[in-house]
C-alpha cells in the first residue's frame, strides 16, 4: 500500500488532537477539517484545507449536512487494488482518503444530564460522524480509522516509521470502531424509547421504562488479574471510575468490585443519618453499627459479629477520621470505602500496603436504574434496582399492640439492612446496630437460627430487639423463634396467606408488628 497521504480529522474530544495533527502535517500529509476541529488546528498554526473546499459543496442546514458527500465517503470506501473502482473515482474527481479521525458528539453524555430535553438529546445526535467511521473501518484495508485519543500515539508512531500503519493495527482500530457506533447506537435508541414510551395498558406500565431489546455497550475500564477463582479470566467495564477512585492499595479484584458496590449500596441507605459505619463480607452485611461519631459506629458495627469482619469490606457515611482509622487498622481488612478520607487517618491507613482505599465520587444508585444478569444460554434477565423505601408513615401497624419509639426506630434502622442480606434473609436489631444477622438460607427460621447464635456469640442480648425479615413469616414458627430469642417487635412485608396465624402468634406474645407491604428478596 502507498504511504498515506491526506487525512479527514473532524473530531468533538480535543484531547491530544493538535500534537497528532502536528504530527501528520510534519509527515506531509494533506489535512482536511470541519468546523471547530479546523479553527483549533489554525490556530495551532496548521495549513488546513476546508472539506467544502475538497468537496466542491458547502456545509449546509446549520452544519448538519457537510460530510455526507460522495467525495467523502467514495474517497473513503473505494477499493485501492479495484481497476473499475479506480477508474470510477478518477472519473469524478474523488481523491483517497488515506486517514480518518473522527469522534462523536456527546450523546451519552448529554442524556445523562439531569432534565435534558428532547430537543437536546435529538440535536447531539452525530449523523456524518458515525458514517465516516463505518465508511473508513469497512475499508480497514487501505484506511486507517481513528475514534479514541488514546490511539494517537500508536498510529503516529507507526506512521513516523514507515509512512503508513500494519493491518493488524488497522484490524484492530476497525473493530473499535464498530464497538463504538454499536454503543452509540444503542444509547440512542434506548434513551428514545425511554422517551417515547406511551403504555397503554397496565402490563405496558410495568415494562414501560424497560427496552425491549437489550444493548448493552460499555468499554473495558481495567482488566482484572482473574475473576471469583484464578482460573477464570475477568475485566472491568464500564464507568466504574466516574463512580469510586482508588487511593490506595493492590489493584481491586474481581470479588473487591463485586463487595465494595455492595458497601456503597447499603451505606448509602445511610447517607444522611447520624456517623454509620457498615461491615460486609461476600456481599453481605456482618454488622451496622450508628454513634455520636464513627469510631462508636465502629464499635457497634464490630461487636455484632468479630468473626467475620476479618478481610471484609467496611464502608462509612461521612469522612473518615484517625480516631476510626486507628479502630479499623487493629484488624485486616480488604477495602475501606468512603466519601473522604482525613489526611491523618488516610496516611494511618497506607501504612497498610495491602488495604484498598476507596472514595466514593457519586451516589452509585444514581447510575443505571437497572440490574443485569446472565442467565446462560445467551439470556439475559433484566429489573430495576431495588431502590424502594419506607417511612414510619407507611408501615401498617397488624398487632394490638403498637411499637415503642424505640422499637419503630430498630424496625426502621434493621429494615435498611435486611434489603441488603441474601435471602432468605434476618436481622435481629436495635435503634443504632445490627444484634444478628442470618442470610442466604433455605428456611427463614434457619436464618433466624444463625441470626441468635451469632449474637449469642458475640455476646450481644437480642431481649428488646426487633426481628426484621425481608420476606413474610410463611409460618407462626419464625415469630415464635424471634419472640423467644427476645424480640419484642417484628417487620415484614405481610402477604402470606397465613398472615392471621402470624399475627394471632405475635399477639400472644405481647410482640408489636408492623407489615412494610415491600418485600425485599436479594437472590
Amino acid at each position: 500500500m502507498a504511504r498515506i497521504q491526506r487525512a479527514l480529522l473532524s473530531v468533538y474530544d480535543k484531547t491530544g488532537l493538535v500534537p497528532f495533527a502536528q504530527t501528520l502535517a510534519s509527515l506531509g500529509l494533506e489535512l482536511l477539517s470541519t468546523g471547530g476541529t479546523a479553527k483549533a488546528l489554525r490556530e495551532a498554526g496548521l495549513t488546513v484545507k476546508d472539506l467544502s473546499e475538497h468537496t466542491g459543496f458547502p456545509e449546509m442546514l446549520d452544519g448538519r449536512v457537510k460530510t455526507l458527500h460522495p467525495k467523502v465517503h467514495g474517497g473513503l470506501l473505494f477499493l485501492r487494488d479495484n481497476p473499475a473502482h479506480a477508474a470510477a473515482v478518477r472519473a469524478h474527481g474523488i481523491a483517497p482518503i488515506d486517514l480518518v479521525v473522527v469522534n462523536l458528539y456527546p450523546f451519552e453524555q448529554t442524556v445523562a444530564r439531569p432534565n435534558v430535553t428532547l430537543a437536546e438529546a435529538i440535536e447531539n445526535i452525530d449523523i456524518g460522524g458515525p458514517s465516516m467511521l463505518r465508511s473508513a473501518a469497512k475499508n480497514h484495508a487501505s484506511v486507517t480509522v481513528v475514534t479514541d485519543p488514546g490511539d494517537y500515539d500508536a498510529v503516529a508512531a507507526q506512521l513516523k516509521a514507515a509512512g503508513d500503519t500494519t493491518l493488524e493495527l488497522r484490524r484492530r482500530l476497525a473493530a473499535k470502531v464498530f464497538a463504538r457506533t454499536a454503543a452509540y447506537d444503542g444509547a440512542i435508541a434506548a434513551h428514545l424509547e425511554k422517551v417515547f414510551s406511551a403504555p397503554a395498558s397496565a402490563a405496558a406500565t410495568a415494562t414501560a421504562s424497560l427496552p425491549s431489546v437489550l444493548t448493552i455497550a460499555a468499554p473495558q475500564a481495567q482488566p482484572l488479574r482473574y475473576g471469583e477463582n484464578p482460573h477464570q479470566r475477568a475485566a472491568l467495564y464500564g464507568r466504574f471510575h466516574d463512580y469510586f477512585r482508588q487511593l490506595h492499595g493492590k489493584e481491586l479484584s474481581y470479588n473487591n468490585i463485586l463487595d465494595l458496590t455492595a458497601a456503597a449500596s447499603l451505606i448509602a441507605e445511610f447517607q444522611t443519618d447520624p456517623p454509620t459505619l457498615a461491615i460486609l463480607k461476600h456481599t453481605n452485611p456482618c454488622g451496622v453499627g450508628q454513634g455520636a461519631d464513627l469510631r462508636e459506629a465502629w464499635d457497634k458495627a464490630f461487636a455484632t459479629d468479630k468473626q467475620a469482619p476479618f478481610g471484609g469490606i467496611i464502608a462509612v457515611n461521612r469522612l473518615l477520621d484517625a480516631a476510626c482509622a486507628e479502630a479499623i487498622a487493629e484488624i485486616f481488612s480488604e477495602v475501606i470505602v468512603a466519601p473522604e478520607f482525613a489526611p491523618d487517618g488516610l496516611a494511618l491507613l497506607q501504612k497498610k500496603k495491602n488495604l484498598r482505599l476507596v472514595r466514593v465520587l457519586r451516589d452509585p444508585r444514581t447510575a443505571w436504574a437497572c440490574d443485569v444478569r446472565s442467565v446462560g444460554a445467551d439470556s439475559f434477565l433484566l429489573q430495576e434496582r431495588d431502590l424502594k423505601s419506607v417511612s414510619a408513615a407507611e408501615l401498617k401497624v397488624v398487632t394490638k399492640r403498637a411499637p415503642s419509639e424505640a422499637e419503630m426506630r430498630a424496625a426502621l434502622f434493621g429494615w435498611r439492612v435486611v434489603k441488603h442480606v441474601k435471602s432468605n434473609a434476618i436481622v435481629y436489631a436495635a435503634p443504632d446496630r445490627t444484634l444478628g444477622i442470618g442470610a442466604g438460607q433455605m428456611s427463614r427460621v434457619d436464618a433466624s437460627r444463625i441470626a441468635v447464635w451469632k449474637a449469642s456469640e458475640a455476646g450481644l442480648s437480642l431481649q428488646g430487639s426487633v426481628v426484621c425479615s425481608d420476606a413474610f413469616f410463611p409460618f407462626p414458627d419464625g415469630l415464635v423463634a424471634a419472640a423467644e430469642a427476645g424480640a419484642t417487635a417484628a417487620i415484614q412485608p405481610g402477604g402470606s396467606v397465613r398472615d392471621g396465624e402470624v399475627i394471632a402468634a405475635a399477639d400472644a406474645r405481647q410482640v408489636a408488628m408492623v407489615f412494610t407491604g415491600v418485600r425485599h428478596f436479594r437472590h
